[in-house]
């Protein structure tokens, strides 16, 4: 099986088939040891990180193949912490895209002369770039066509999917008394079609519970249970 690429929190193999794996690490984005989902850097090491990461995961793409949503999600290895997934490729060197239900993190340090900690945001949809070297800077419908990064009908269709999928994911997590404050997703082109990739997990979402933020290893036992 060949290494393609050596990520943040996963490793990405070529298994021979027109496919790729995705396996899944125990490290977690965050700064001085603090978990962090708005991170852009490796912040700390939990174990069993990987195989929660990809149950949740398992657990929310299989919610939305029974909605009818295509994702690169095919199959999923618990026992080796893999997922197997379509071919997609990135638009321009990588893009993430963030829904937020309530403000806090980044949104706060950004807008707080103008933003309330916890306020609603219903669902809003903001894009970053994946450049770690500019601190995965904030950019534009105009300037991502400009860019030829992605163009319009390609962008309204990740807008219109992330608000659609992010509602779903609070829905279920809605079902455990907890509350979806906003939520990291990654989407690629797979054979000219807008579709969403990489995962769906608690390393990738802030979430609460009680007024309390939920760590990534909690949600996962209360949702799936041990």
């Amino acid at each position: 099986m060949k290494l393609v690429y050596e990520g943040k929190t996963k490793t990405v193999f070529s298994p021979g088939n027109g496919n790729y794996l995705l396996k899944f690490k125990d490290d977690v984005t965050g700064t001085d040891g603090v978990f962090d989902p708005g991170a852009n850097t490796v912040g700390l090491s939990i174990e069993g990180m990987g195989k929660g990461g990809l149950r949740l995961t398992t657990h929310f793409f299989e919610l939305l193949k029974a909605n009818g949503i295509k994702t690169h999600y095919i199959k999923s290895d618990i026992e080796n912490n893999t997922m197997e997934v379509l071919p997609a490729t990135a638009f321009g060197n990588g893009i993430e895209i963030i829904c937020r239900f309530k403000a806090v993190g980044s949104f706060i340090r950004r807008y707080g002369q103008y933003a309330k900690e916890g306020q609603d945001l219903d669902a809003f949809v903001e894009v970053t770039l994946k450049d770690d070297k500019r601190e995965d800077p904030p950019i534009t419908k105009d300037a991502l066509a400009v860019l030829n990064i992605l163009n319009n009908d390609e962008y309204e269709s990740l807008k219109t999917q992330t608000r659609e999928i992010c509602k779903m994911v609070k829905d279920d997590l809605a079902k455990y008394g907890c509350e979806l404050y906003d939520i990291k997703l990654e989407f690629g082109r797979n054979n000219g079609q807008v579709i969403l990739i990489d995962e769906i997990s608690g390393g990738n979402m802030r979430v609460y519970k009680n007024g309390k933020i939920v760590e990534p290893l909690e949600l996962v036992k209360i949702v799936l249970g041990k």
